[in-house]
Order: structure tokens, then C-alpha cells, then sequence
């Protein structure tokens, strides 16, 4: 298991802007780690990198924030308020699983049985005030 040590809010976001070039659409990228591990951050430089120009802010209160007119449109999902996954599934949140573009879901421990096995899941972890560690991990199936 790789893991890179992060440390700055830079280079959190030149991690996320790294991934861009490989991304085709229909993949879905869950980040696990704790509030202030440097989530957003991540999709921040994940949504520059794929040529958005906007402002990319935490969904925490909307849930669902699409960055549309970069080479792929980036759904970007935050799961604190969602209690599980019928929830979820209630406010129609199955459509961005896979979608035409790229999905960023923060706290996807609470939909773990409706995430496909694809999903590329990441841990961020605080190491200190201002550093981050961010690992690759394999998510167990679901029993």
C-alpha cells in the first residue's frame, strides 16, 4: 500500500490535479478520513486538473455539488448528514453511481453496500497541523 505524505493544502490539491490526465469518466474515487483531513482539498485540485474553473467548496449542507465545463463533469458528494444508505438512496443518490463523469464522495463509509467494487478508495490521515498522509486502500466487500 502506497502512501504519500501531504504537506501543505497545495500540495493536497496538486495530488487531486495529478489524477486528472488518467480519468476517463465513470469512475468513483471515496475518500475516508476525518473532518479537516483534506477531502475537499483533493477534489479542489481533482476538478482544476480537469480544466474547471470555478469554485469547488464542501457540499457538506447540499450534499451533491456538480462542476460542470471541464473535459468531465465532477460530482462532488459529501455524506456527513446521509444517516445510511437508504437515505441516500432516497434522494436519488444511486444516479452518480457510476455517472458520466467523475464521482468524489467524501465519508463513503456510509454507503458502503451500494458502492461499486470499483470504486477507488483513499484514506487521508492527519499527521499534524499542516501535514497529511494519503494512502491507496482496498475497501473489503461488503457482507
Amino acid at each position: 500500500m502506497a502512501l504519500t505524505i501531504l504537506h501543505s493544502v497545495e500540495a493536497a490539491q496538486a495530488f487531486g490535479e495529478n489524477w486528472a490526465p488518467d480519468l476517463v469518466g465513470g469512475e468513483i474515487i471515496a475518500l475516508h478520513g476525518v473532518l479537516g483531513a483534506g477531502k475537499t482539498q483533493l477534489a479542489k485540485g481533482l476538478a482544476r486538473g480537469l480544466g474547471y474553473r470555478g469554485d469547488v467548496t464542501s457540499p457538506t449542507f447540499t450534499i451533491v455539488h456538480e462542476y460542470l465545463g471541464g473535459r468531465l463533469p465532477i460530482y462532488h458528494i459529501d455524506l456527513y448528514r446521509i444517516k445510511n444508505e437508504k437515505e441516500a438512496i432516497d434522494i436519488g443518490l444511486e444516479e452518480y453511481l457510476p455517472s458520466d463523469g467523475v464521482t468524489v464522495i467524501e465519508w463513503p463509509e456510509r454507503i458502503a453496500s451500494i458502492l461499486p467494487p470499483d470504486a477507488r478508495h483513499w484514506e487521508l490521515e492527519v499527521v499534524s497541523l499542516t501535514e497529511r498522509v494519503i494512502r491507496q486502500k482496498q475497501e473489503p466487500a461488503p457482507s
